[in-house]
């Protein structure tokens, strides 16, 4: 994987392969992040990265000069890789470790983009936990947009909040909006 934009542009990262993650591909990120870019100032906001895995999503955020960065994972192997390699880039990512349904339930900080990319196989009732507790809890700024990225075999479109969808190869974001 490798940083597409900003600061840290073209560096490489590679993460250990015993950690049970799968990066969103540099196509599809950086087609979200030019959808991103005609919304927001990325120095004037606060970005929430659920189920972060290698940091991937994180990293990009703070190369394009995002300073308020949390990363969420359950698992300690990712956030020690996230807690390194965002040291050793000098970057600004408080790392979390806890079960992200968990994390949604007590959260009260609100973010400008919460962005999530929890495993592929989840469950339809499982994805749907993740806006209905975003917006239950009030975790969004107003402009804010939730993005969970998933499989194009799951349609994530009648869940409460939706927006619209855009694909890229076997990849889907899914955007949720305070309507």
């Amino acid at each position: 994987m490798r940083i597409i934009s900003g600061l840290y542009k073209g560096r490489r990262i590679t993460a250990p392969k015993k950690l049970p993650v799968r990066p969103t591909t540099d196509m599809a990120k950086e087609a979200l992040f030019n959808i991103l870019n005609n919304q927001y100032y990325f120095d004037d906001i606060s970005v929430l990265d659920l189920f972060s895995g290698t940091g991937n999503i994180s990293y990009e955020f703070a190369s394009r000069g995002t300073n308020t960065i949390t990363a969420v994972d359950a698992n300690f192997g990712c956030i020690k890789f996230i807690n390194a390699t965002a040291e050793s880039f000098e970057m600004t990512i408080n790392t979390i470790k806890s079960d992200v349904f968990k994390f949604l339930e007590k959260s009260k900080q609100k973010h400008s983009i919460i962005f999530a990319d929890p495993p592929y196989d989840f469950e339809l009732e499982v994805f749907s936990k993740i806006p209905e507790l975003v917006f239950k809890n009030e975790l969004l700024e107003a402009e804010g947009v939730l993005v969970v990225e998933h499989s194009k075999h799951t349609d994530l479109s009648q869940l409460e909040y939706y927006s619209y969808s855009k694909g890229y190869g076997g990849n889907v974001f899914s955007f949720f909006t305070l309507k």
